[in-house]
């Protein structure tokens, strides 16, 4: 099946990197995994030491809030919204932090207080921004 439709952001690391943010198949549509940013840099960076360790996770909830209006952004360009997501994979790099700001901002996003999508969250130990504490990735069924 060839895609139908892709999209990106414009941002640099996009090109650097090469990929693309989303991509269309038929029904189907799979977003790159989505992180708090503005098109020039992240959202609520995380304090990091003089290595590059995060050393406070205090931003994870206003880094997902970010996430999931990005996310919500992208679909829209396809006519899509959150209700049409099925899966979503979180990755994180601290559990407990996550655990704390996930329950409250994923019921916000999705506008229910039992999200109907299968989840999945796991702690990696380390993302692509400096600062980054979370990045989601979506598969979404278009309705018929």
């Amino acid at each position: 099946m060839a895609t139908e439709q892709v999209e990106s952001w414009g941002v640099p690391w996009e090109q650097a990197f090469g990929y693309v943010q989303a991509v269309k198949h038929g029904d189907t549509i799979h977003l790159a995994g989505q992180f708090s940013h503005d098109g020039t840099g992240l959202v609520a960076p995380a304090p990091v030491d003089e290595h590059g360790r995060v050393t406070d996770y205090s931003t994870m909830a206003e880094q997902m809030r970010t996430t999931y209006a990005n996310a919500t952004e992208l679909l829209a360009r396809f006519g899509a919204t959150l209700d049409d997501v099925v899966e979503e994979v979180v990755y994180v790099l601290d559990m407990d932090s996550a655990f704390a700001a996930a329950g409250p901002v994923r019921k916000a996003a999705f506008g229910m207080e039992l999200p109907q999508v299968a989840t999945t969250i796991l702690v990696t130990p380390r993302l692509a921004r400096p600062g980054q504490l979370v990045e989601i990735s979506f598969t979404v069924k278009l309705k018929s």
